[in-house]
């Protein structure tokens, strides 16, 4: 992994035509939506993140002992099935939105950001400092968000072309099947060592880190619970790697879709100076895309197909953002600009296009932009502080 290197942009923000007063406008319409979401945040949500919990750990006991019984083929299948998707259950709706911290409100030491460690190799601590830090903060932001591309890819015409980046299709392919590991390994910043500007002591303690999580998922995965089938040890090892394929894979495919296809912008560095409340929130939209589905899609999806309002309310519980969506898109549509949003085979399919062509030099393609229009300045809605944030 190399540091990457970029140029400026020369296509023009679909959001340039907004003047400064519009974009502070837009930014109080949203504040107030967090502002009256997480006010009424009550028993009912409590309810729903211990039901998906509860699920999620049956579907895994369920899945485990089927495989007990992995040499009778309708076992393997049926616990290689429930296993599979009790681990992206784990992973999306549970994992990554408690260390978000959206359910530290509970006040419940079991279920919060400190607490919480997950069925992933990157271990909590980590992936928090890489993830709602780094990528959140720097949305977008070629030379500040190392999650364009990961380090491994060119998914950005200003990003300079390397001759290694023609095997990108391929290597898109891989990281896909083990994108928990390429996260985890990613999350150290070997490039910053490389470079020098990461000690190797720093990177060398967080490396054992690492191993230490990992083994205890190797263990889990390949060797004490496949040993509970016996002699279907092998079957069972089978199993468990189907299952963590199949969760890579599909959690590839729904955060890549969220971040890299057709109509979402990447920012120069130099946007984040002086950058206030509401151009922030303008940088997330422009940065974010949805995918449509139903209420099975989303919950699989970790509801990341509502990508535009996490980036907007990232400690906001997931099981909100459905009902926040609509107000979102109408502010988006009243202010021109883009809400982009498609299903995930059509998404995924640009996403795909766009390793693609970027895998050779050039492959710029300048987005539709918003023409300049008279907007009106909404009003100000008055913003009320709940008291648990108050407090």
């Amino acid at each position: 992994m190399a540091t990457q290197t970029f140029t400026t942009s020369t296509v023009p923000s679909a959001a340039a035509h907004l003047t400064d007063e519009q974009v502070e406008a837009l930014g109080a319409e949203l504040d107030a939506i967090r502002a009256e979401v997480v006010a009424s945040l009550g028993e009912a949500d409590a309810r729903y993140i211990h039901r998906v919990i509860a699920v999620q750990r049956g579907l895994e006991v369920g899945g485990r002992a089927a495989l007990i019984f992995s040499l009778f083929p309708p076992a393997w299948v049926a616990g290689t099935a429930a296993l599979s998707v009790a681990k992206i259950l784990d992973n999306m709706e549970i994992g990554h939105n408690v260390l978000h911290g959206q359910w530290d409100w509970m006040r419940d030491p079991k279920i919060h950001s400190t607490t919480w460690e997950w069925d992933h190799a990157s271990p909590a601590a980590s992936w928090k400092k890489s993830h709602n830090y780094e990528h959140h903060t720097f949305t977008n932001v070629r030379g500040k968000d190392r999650d364009l591309g990961y380090s491994v890819m060119r998914i950005t015409p200003e990003q300079e072309w390397k001759p290694t980046d023609v095997f990108q299709p391929l290597v898109n392919l891989g990281l896909s099947m083990i994108f928990e590991w390429g996260i985890a390994i990613y999350d150290i910043e070997l490039e910053k060592v490389k470079d020098g500007t990461k000690p190797w002591p720093q990177a060398k303690a967080e490396l054992m880190g690492l191993w230490r999580k990992a083994r205890r998922q190797l263990a889990k995965d390949y060797v004490l619970f496949p040993l509970l089938s016996g002699p279907g040890f092998l079957s069972t090892v089978a199993a468990n790697a189907t299952a963590n394929v199949a969760r890579n894979m599909w959690a590839h495919a729904v955060i890549f879709c969220g971040h890299f296809p057709d109509g979402v912008e990447t920012f120069d560095e130099e946007r984040l100076e002086g950058e206030t409340k509401g151009q922030w929130y303008v940088r997330q939209m422009l940065g974010s895309a949805n995918l449509s589905g139903g209420k099975l899609f989303h919950l699989m999806t970790g509801n990341l197909s509502h990508q535009i309002e996490h980036h907007l309310f990232p400690d906001v519980p997931s099981n909100r953002y459905a009902e926040i969506a609509p107000r979102v898109q109408e502010i988006c549509k009243r202010y021109g600009l883009p809400y982009t949003t498609g299903s995930l085979p059509r998404q995924y399919g640009k996403v795909l296009r766009k390793i693609a062509r970027l895998a050779f030099p050039g492959g710029g393609k300048s987005p539709a932009t918003t023409p300049p229009a008279q907007l009106p300045t909404p009003t100000r809605r008055p913003l009320a502080v709940p008291a648990r944030l108050a407090s």
